[in-house]
């Protein structure tokens, strides 16, 4: 594996760019923390504005509201004018109406229940008519106050609302219902005058959710495609109607919109301001010019104060570097003489220590060395236990005299493979199959001579057969679990030995359990220190589990080897965990044979 390049870096120049790289990070932070504040605070500030101008403009919507009732109000105590039915005096009188409140007024019509209609354009009136008036006749008589429709086409005033009450005479009779049909341009010009310029529009909205009016020319709002003029699509005013009073976010054409909703008018109107997001940030681009100016002064300066620093701080680790890679050879090392009283000199202190230390690891090691070329030289002169061969032997015998000849050749089979698999020498390691073949193989000659004394059961991951393993390294386990636990357990007649292997994170574990007698806890404590250099007669080797523990710790390190764990009268159950590599990792440990 390639080390990464800043691995072969100088301490000055990790130190350089620890202290560059921080203080940077510092600096741009605070600078972005500052300049987002000053953006929230000025878009804060716009809402506010826009909030109180949203304000303003619904007042000017109650006052277009009282001007409506004023008029209405007129109309209303024209009953004697109504009665007479005097058409050219009643056009008369509401053309001079219309005139002096045209910033407000469209046309006005005075309905009578008879089904006559006086409007103040009587003549354009008669020959294209108002289909509109029936409906508000029908509803101004039977209600007394004044009623405000929703949004329609008219054919006289074009898109408009109706404002309109019933005229009652003394004794609270209908005699007629007096209409006001708004002019809807100059309401949206007025209202456009408040709220509307480059950056921000407006939609009005009935109290149903119908289109009042709206900025047409502005292009922040979207627009249903081909149609003649322009018009808001269904599904964006039906999201404006359930939006609730307050600020929210919007997309739009123009991108990015806040959306400022204000519902407080009497005539149930909602107006809708919005803001392009953009320009919230437009009057930061100042400050953010200056932050960017101040920010490469600072980079400037900060390069040569944290280049200065580095150099100057790290200068008496690099003279003490310079002494340490005149240690060549480790057999006679000197040690630095200590002059300093500070970091660098508790640092050279340290040296001193950690070398006394690598002289004593070097000597352990050699000594470990020493004791694993005597284990493995045990294990080469205690290969076969000679009572094991005899007792084998004669089993085998007893098989014959009894006739029972496939049992003699299955177990002459496995005598022969158990003597080859010890005595093959090319390799101190053998493939996790090989190593089960063997001990299957030794099973079979103990089940000859036990009978059902004990059954054998394997549970092997197939990812692991391939894997390298020190050879008789599971067969001393299994042997004994067989003499030290079955056969000595006289209450359990069927006794039971389990192996399982599996992969995890890296490492090969074989689980070996038996419901044998158990293991002392003072017996316990010492089954993997204490070593007799005596091999048992029934075992088919010298190696013990202690010898197991300390060859697998040799080859693999402390982290790896056997843990037991054992109950007395319950059984026992041996945990080996070591390194899972793959079998060509291995054989490059192995000399060439």
């Amino acid at each position: 594996m390639k080390l990464q390049p800043y691995r072969n870096w100088s301490l000055a120049t990790r130190q350089f760019l620890f202290l560059f790289l921080v203080t940077s990070a510092m600096l741009g932070l605070l600078a972005y923390n500052n300049y987002t504040r000053a953006a929230a605070l000025f878009k804060e500030q716009m809402l506010t504005d826009a909030w109180k101008l949203s304000g303003r403009t619904n007042q000017f919507l109650d006052t277009y509201l009282d001007n409506s009732q004023n008029i209405l109000q007129l109309l209303s105590e024209s009953t004697s004018l109504l009665s007479t039915g005097n058409t050219a005096s009643i056009e008369k009188y509401l053309r001079s109406l219309t005139e002096s409140n045209s910033t407000l007024v469209k046309h006005l019509y005075l309905l009578r229940p008879d089904g006559l209609v006086f409007c103040d354009s009587q003549l354009t009136y008669d020959i294209i008519g108002n289909p509109k008036l029936k409906e508000h006749e029908e509803m101004g008589r039977q209600n007394w106050g004044t009623i405000i429709s929703q949004p329609y086409v008219s054919p006289l005033s074009g898109r408009t609302v109706a404002i309109f009450r019933s005229i009652r005479d003394k004794q609270g009779e209908a005699v007629g219902v007096a209409v006001i049909e708004l002019d809807m341009d100059k309401l949206n010009r007025k209202i456009a005058e408040l709220t509307a310029d480059s950056y921000q529009t407006f939609v009005v909205l009935s109290d149903k959710g119908a289109v009042v009016t709206f900025d047409q020319e502005s292009e922040i709002l979207p627009h249903k495609p081909r149609t003649y003029s322009p018009e808001l699509p269904d599904a964006f005013v039906s999201k404006l109607a359930e939006r609730s009073a307050g600020y929210s976010e919007e997309t739009g054409p123009a991108g990015d919109m806040t959306v400022v909703t204000y519902r407080q008018n009497r005539l149930g109107w909602s107006l809708y301001v919005f803001i392009k997001e953009q320009y919230f940030y437009q009057s930061t681009g100042k400050l953010y010019s200056n932050y960017q100016t101040i920010a490469l002064i600072w980079i400037g300066v900060l390069l040569f104060i944290t280049f200065t620093m580095s150099r100057y701080m790290t200068r008496p680790i690099r003279v003490l570097a310079a002494k340490m890679d005149r240690v060549r050879d480790m057999e006679v090392v000197p040690n630095i003489t200590v002059t300093r009283g500070d970091e660098i000199g508790r640092l050279t202190q340290s040296y001193n220590a950690m070398m006394e230390r690598v002289r004593n690891l070097l000597l352990e090691t050699k000594q470990m060395e020493e004791r694993k070329k005597e284990l493995e030289l045990k294990m080469l002169q205690s290969q076969i236990a000679p009572h094991f061969l005899y007792n084998t032997l004669a089993c085998i015998g007893s098989l014959a005299r009894q006739h029972r000849t496939e049992e003699v050749k299955e177990t002459i089979r496995s005598l022969v493979g158990v003597l080859s698999f010890s005595f093959d020498k090319s390799s101190e390691f053998v493939t996790v199959e090989e190593e089960l073949a063997g001990l299957h193989q030794y099973m079979q000659i103990q089940k000859t001579r036990y009978g059902e004394k004990f059954e054998f059961v394997s549970e092997i991951d197939p990812d692991v057969l391939s894997s390298p393993i020190l050879k008789l390294t599971l067969q001393p386990i299994v042997e004994n679990a067989i003499f030290h636990g079955i056969v000595p357990n006289t209450q359990t007649p069927n006794g039971r030995i389990t192996l399982r292997a599996s992969v995890r994170r890296g490492r090969l574990r074989f689980l070996i359990r038996d419901n044998g007698v158990g293991i002392e806890p003072e017996r316990l404590a010492r089954v993997l220190t204490e070593r007799t250099g005596r091999a048992s007669k029934e075992r088919f080797t010298g190696i013990g589990m202690a010898n197991v523990h300390d060859r697998l710790r040799l080859h693999y390190g402390a982290p790896y080897g056997l843990r037991i764990g054992s109950v007395k009268g319950c059984g026992t159950v041996v945990s080996i965990t070591i390194p899972a590599e793959s079998p060509a990792a291995e054989s490059r440990k192995q000399p060439a044979s």
